[in-house]
């Protein structure tokens, strides 16, 4: 095990439309933008922050690996925990946001509900469910 991997600081999404995913953190999660500049927005979470980069920038994070595309497909599922997953689904309907999958019930115990972001970044949404007796 190496030492101090013990804490997620910052996810960095590329995207094609800074403005538009920008716009999607701040109106639809409600979350203040940190820092910015032509090439990037960072917003914060509780415990993260989110930098949102255009993806013509983001080869030298990655080099010698390409920056994939949305239409490759989802390969990265984020998932924030909530207390009504029903009453956040419907929040996000409210927003425009098109859900992907859910409300379901899981047999791991959560009730969650898929969506993306205007970039393709895949979140869910996920209520602990009450232990069957």
């Amino acid at each position: 095990m190496i030492k101090g991997l013990n804490k997620l600081e910052v996810i960095t999404f590329f995207v094609a439309d800074l403005a538009a995913v920008r716009a999607f953190y701040e109106d639809v999660f409600g979350l203040e933008v940190v820092y910015s500049d032509e090439a990037s927005a960072v917003v914060r979470l509780e415990n993260l922050m989110i930098n949102i980069l255009r993806a013509e920038r983001a080869g030298m994070l990655v080099e010698p690996r390409p920056v994939g595309s949305p239409e490759d497909g989802a390969r990265l599922l984020m998932t924030i925990e909530v207390a009504d997953a029903n009453a956040v689904c419907e929040e996000l309907k409210q927003h425009g946001v098109t859900i992907l999958n859910g409300p379901v019930d899981r047999p791991w115990g959560r009730r969650t509900v898929a969506f993306a972001d205007p970039a393709g970044n895949v979140w869910e949404i996920a209520q602990h469910l009450p232990q069957a007796s």
